[in-house]
């Protein structure tokens, strides 16, 4: 398939489209409010893309009726929730539709003798658990933007985050779905089914497909116990090299499985500790690791975290502190999901990387990466997902850098890293997805025969490449 043409919205398709969901929930023809949708939350504006208009349905029904729509005018539809992506996910990249899921944010269902939740996809996440309290039962999928991301979002993307070594990643939580096709047919995918091989997998085949194959308007997630206890350990280590070389060893021998083993260069903890007005001590570690121990016994997680923090002192911590109250656990957290924000408060002009390994070679990428940016001068703090391999890092210009300089230097280097993840088995993304601003370097990790596979399947649901189209790959 060539690459397709689109047609532009025309007052008459816009007045289509608001006989759909009314007047008041079409945005048309006004670009100082349609610029919001332009962006999620990559800094680099080359990724920016205008919306044409921006439709907010309510319903399947209306979002079947936008996508026939869609196809028969041959207009591109780009799903959104949030637009806290880091990958340029929901970049209207064709132009065309919005379509915005803020309007589809009920909690449907709780479903307590199942262990289940049925949710629309609008529902900010964090408000799920929010529901749930009290029921003895909690969302465990959650990622670290939890606070501000849809749940429809994080199937998209199959969002992980810091718990993942315990709890693993959304995937694991979707049981069942109702989607609308790129072509606008309404299907019910799974169920409130713990086991079920009634054909294809096709809520997992959705799940992680960046909003190429379908909209989600209902979603059907697993709930667990509630843990009723747990302790956050802050352990500072002299440098790099200790701190990740104790994480296998937790894992691997403690015989404990942490809830989350969260990895920070002193760099990192330093400008976060700055931008929120912190006085956590940093100033004696080169690195730190975050490391929380949760359960439903008291006394069976002392011992758990006992074990661990003795561990990290063998290992050549300097020093273990606990946080056994909810309030210095919010402090340590925060800095953690501050890093990010703080470094693009210093220069809007970075790389927000997202590789993932397997577990036991983090400590090769890192190592890698602060070699690449020695060399290549480039301010690298490193953080993220250590007990998981995921490491997040923010190749940063030098604010008294040129900017001719920083796009000379920044793609030799990126390009030296992709090299390094990938032969140490990695991947281009774990948890934030391709989108359109890691798609040119896709091929660097896979096989142009797997990229083929994905074509098909695309091609196969969405023979007009009518949904998300410039994601992932081109048609």
């Amino acid at each position: 398939m060539s690459n397709p043409t689109y047609n532009r919205i025309t007052p008459e398709i816009a007045d289509e489209l608001r006989s759909i969901v009314g007047d008041a929930y079409v945005l048309y023809g006004d670009a100082e409010k349609l610029e919001p949708f332009s962006h999620d939350e990559v800094v680099d504006r080359r990724y920016r893309a205008m919306p044409e208009a921006v439709v907010r349905p309510r319903t399947a029904e209306e979002i079947s009726a936008i996508m026939k729509l869609a196809n028969r005018r041959r207009v591109p539809v780009t799903p959104r929730g949030a637009g806290s992506g880091l990958s340029g996910g929901a970049v209207p990249v064709h132009g065309g539709i919005v379509l915005l899921c803020d309007r589809m944010n009920k909690i449907l269902e709780i479903d307590t003798a199942n262990m289940m939740v049925v949710v629309e996809p609008g529902v900010v996440t964090s408000e799920i658990n929010a529901a749930l309290a009290g029921t003895g039962l909690f969302y465990a999928g959650y990622p670290m933007s939890l606070e501000t991301c849809y749940v429809g979002g994080n199937v998209a993307e199959n969002a992980g985050g810091g718990k993942a070594i315990k709890y693993g990643v959304t995937s694991r939580y979707v049981l069942g779905m109702e989607i609308v096709t790129p072509t606008g047919q309404i299907v019910q995918l799974g169920g409130k089914l713990v086991k079920d091989v009634t054909g294809y997998n096709l809520a997992q085949l959705m799940v992680g497909s960046e909003g190429t194959l379908a909209i989600f308007t209902k979603i059907i997630l697993k709930l667990i116990p509630e843990p009723t206890v747990a302790v956050d350990l802050l352990c500072l280590f002299p440098s790099t090299a200790e701190a990740i070389a104790a994480v296998p060893k937790i894992i691997t021998e403690g015989g404990v499985t942490p809830t989350a083993i969260e990895y920070m260069d002193q760099l990192s903890v330093r400008f976060a500790c700055e931008y929120l007005n912190e006085t956590i001590p940093y100033q004696k570690a080169g690195a730190m690791l975050l490391i929380t121990v949760d359960g439903t016994d008291a006394g069976a997680v002392e011992r758990d975290y006992e074990a661990i923090g003795e561990q990290c002192l063998a290992a050549g911590a300097i020093e273990v502190y606990v946080a056994d109250n909810s309030t210095t656990s919010a402090r340590i957290w925060k800095v953690r999901r501050s890093i990010a924000e703080a470094f693009t408060i210093m220069s809007p002009h970075q790389l927000n990387e997202d590789i993932v390994v397997p577990p036991a070679a983090i400590t090769k990428l890192i190592e890698a990466l602060e070699e690449l940016s020695a060399r290549y001068g480039l301010i690298a703090p490193s953080f993220g997902h250590a007990g998981d391999g995921n490491l997040h890092t923010h190749v940063v210009k030098d604010p008294d850098w040129s900017m001719e300089r920083w796009e000379d230097t920044w793609p030799r280097m990126q390009a030296e890293l992709y090299a390094r993840a990938s032969a140490l088995g990695g991947r281009l993304s774990g948890e934030h997805g391709i989108g359109h601003e890691r798609k040119r370097n896709l091929p660097l990790f896979v096989s142009q025969e797997y990229i083929d596979l994905l074509r098909t399947i695309k091609r196969g649901l969405d023979p007009n490449w009518i949904l998300n189209p410039g994601k992932i790959f081109d048609a």
